[in-house]
């Protein structure tokens, strides 16, 4: 947490929200901005645009840790959640949700930083894997593609596989395209002539 934060805080008692504030300004020069209550987190959410949002709240209830965590952009930004009780079913719920740090017996100045550090590191390492995932998965269905156009090239031509796919490649070099476009195009002829 080097760098300056735009950060959202999310606690009802006052006293203790300035307690968190003084905490986070301490551990570095950061932005911070206090909401009472989550009515209006994601309204606050959209306007701010935060690096972190932090929520401290006493025994939260499943559909106030949905709301909470979903209102605050679990996806887009670390989350990190303390509460002062807790049971199995709500911290599922709230890793479930995206909530980066869920701590339980609540929230101590000295805590902050490494709790937070951490929140954000996780945080990152999920939004790295949630891309790798996005990846794979269109990297594997652009290999769908090409076997279907290798498959129609070969029944339609009498050739074999290796011949198939240098075909679709030199095709796609000749037109300036990615190979799995020229498959794509391949495919969606294959299947208008059938």
């Amino acid at each position: 947490m080097s760098e300056s934060l735009t950060i959202i805080v999310v606690e009802p008692d006052r006293a203790r929200a300035l307690e968190i504030v003084d905490a986070l300004r301490e551990a570095g020069n950061h932005r911070v901005h206090v909401l009472g209550d989550g009515a209006s987190l994601a309204r606050r959410v959209t306007e701010l645009r935060p690096d972190l949002v932090l929520i401290d709240i006493t025994s939260p209830s499943r559909d106030m840790l949905e709301e909470l965590a979903l209102a605050s952009g679990p996806t887009e930004r670390p989350v990190a959640m303390f509460v002062d009780r807790t049971d199995a079913g709500l911290t599922r719920a709230a890793i479930e949700a995206g909530v980066s740090a869920y701590v339980v017996n609540g929230l101590a100045a000295d805590r902050i930083r490494p709790v937070l550090d951490a929140a954000i590191a996780r945080f990152h390492l999920f939004s790295r894997m949630r891309s790798e995932l996005a990846a794979t998965r269109a990297a594997l269905e652009e290999r769908k593609v090409i076997d279907r156009a290798k498959g129609f090239i070969m029944r339609a031509k009498g050739i074999g596989e290796e011949e198939a796919y240098a075909l679709m490649r030199r095709a796609a070099m000749d037109q300036g395209k990615r190979l799995p476009e020229v498959a794509q195009a391949i495919v969606m002829a294959a299947e208008v002539l059938k």
